[in-house]
């Protein structure tokens, strides 16, 4: 099984590249929000460290946000409880899945948590800071100060890139996306 890793920005369009694999992907954004709505034993932790913030189940995303942006310190905090979850399920995923040929994982901090392996492929999602924000605007939970945080905990896009086996430019047209996957899928499955 070829395991695939998509990096990028946020907003850099990483889910949509990822989705373009036609393979079976692991989205940890998607996950984690599948554990604040289904995952009571989850809130019960979050609700005991954080009963100022963390009221009623499900989770809903403002509180977290709020509990974020209250203290830096507490994103650290909520990851520590949350990411070990996210961790379980990615693994389950790639049991199911292992008899596909590739499996793609589209997790943010897959090299901050030291989730990425020696036999991975990165694939790095390049786009424009200008797209980027736009892209990021269109969103429901868009929130600058938060996006802001974020970043602070994540690796340098240069150092991203320069360990990428792949770099997709994204200037958020599709076809182009398409073609660069297609490209890549060849090239990974008949080296």
């Amino acid at each position: 099984m070829i395991k695939i890793g998509i990096l990028g920005d946020i907003g850099s369009g990483k889910t949509f590249v990822a989705n373009q694999f036609g393979y079976p992907v692991f989205n940890a954004d998607i996950e984690v929000t599948k554990i604040y709505k289904n995952n009571k034993s989850c809130f019960k932790i979050l609700k005991k460290n954080f009963p100022n913030y963390i009221f009623s189940f499900p989770i809903k995303k403002k509180e977290i946000s709020k509990l974020i942006l209250s203290n830096k310190k507490n994103l650290k905090k909520v990851n520590k409880i949350v990411h070990p979850i996210v961790r379980t399920r990615m693994n389950k995923f790639i049991n199911k899945n292992k008899k596909k040929k590739i499996v793609v994982l589209d997790i943010p901090l897959l090299l901050e948590n030291r989730i990425k392996k020696k036999d991975f492929i990165l694939v790095f999602v390049d786009a424009k800071k200008k797209m980027i924000i736009k892209n990021l605007k269109k969103r429901k939970n868009y929130n600058l100060k938060i996006i802001k945080l974020l970043k602070k905990f994540q690796l340098p896009l240069y150092y991203k890139k320069k360990i990428s086996n792949f770099i997709i430019k994204n200037d958020f047209k599709v076809k182009p996306i398409k073609k660069n996957v297609k490209l890549i899928k060849t090239r990974i499955l008949y080296k």
